[in-house]
């Protein structure tokens, strides 16, 4: 981890630096500021993990560095100082540990392996977060499927029509694939309102208006589709699917 050592005092930035040197083996950089101001400059130039920041300075105290990071601040605070009373202050700005001068070694060894624990666990929550990032940029053209092996990612191109068969759903895929899912219909109607390209036409089917080769009015209304399979539209629907027809392609 890389560290930064705020302190006014010039002794106690060597010692502290000193201490973590011979004690703390996870900090492999330290950098070293005199005041707060300085030391913010220091802090927006290296990046670094974790921060020990003395609390009484001339100027300015080190419970201001919230006023030069109002959004986030993503690096870890350990106060270091001589008064006690700052203790409430320092936790109330989400300090990662408070230590008292002179530093005891096994406290400064506890505050810092505390801080690589918390920078773990906020990387941990950058990953999933990017996971799922991911995963909702990957929904904008995929669906899940969950098949008796794991789960399949569909893409909405490659599914012809959803078809219900009781608490199932067969799924018809363009490969002429068939895929039995252990949800009802009602579950990917409700995954797909917003895809314009799906289309309730009955109720036990869902198509895909891409797969929709004609609509034929003979021996009862019903859509052939690209792969000659003959799916039923209820008449309540015949209306709405020629609207929606007209909006898609006309």
């Amino acid at each position: 981890m890389k560290a930064i050592i705020i302190d006014d005092e010039k002794r106690a930035r060597h010692l502290l630096s000193n201490l973590l040197t011979e004690h703390c083996a996870s900090i492999t950089s330290i950098e070293e500021a005199q005041d707060l101001a300085s030391g913010v400059d220091l802090i927006k130039t290296s990046k670094p993990d974790v921060v020990f920041l003395d609390i009484e300075m001339p100027n300015q105290s080190g419970l201001d560095i919230l006023e030069y990071f109002p959004n986030q601040i993503d690096f870890k605070i350990i106060f270091v100082t001589a008064y006690n009373q700052y203790a409430i202050e320092a936790f109330k700005l989400s300090a990662v540990d408070y230590l008292l001068k002179p530093v005891d070694t096994n406290e400064l060894k506890e505050a810092v392996t505390k801080a690589e624990e918390a920078i773990k666990a906020n990387n941990l929550n950058d990953q999933l977060n990017k996971l799922r990032d991911s995963l909702k940029q990957l929904s904008m053209d995929k669906i899940a499927l969950e098949i008796p092996k794991g789960i399949m990612f569909a893409s909405h191109n490659n599914i012809v029509y959803f078809e219900a068969d009781g608490m199932y759903t067969n799924v018809q895929l363009i490969d002429g694939k068939q895929k039995t899912i252990c949800k009802p219909l009602k579950h990917f109607v409700e995954q797909l309102e917003h895809n314009t390209m799906f289309f309730k036409c009955h109720r036990s089917y869902l198509i895909n208006l891409k797969y929709v080769d004609e609509l034929v009015k003979d021996d009862g209304d019903y859509l052939l589709m690209t792969n000659t399979k003959r799916i039923p539209i209820s008449k309540s629907k015949r209306d709405q699917f020629l609207e929606v027809i007209r909006e898609t392609f006309l």
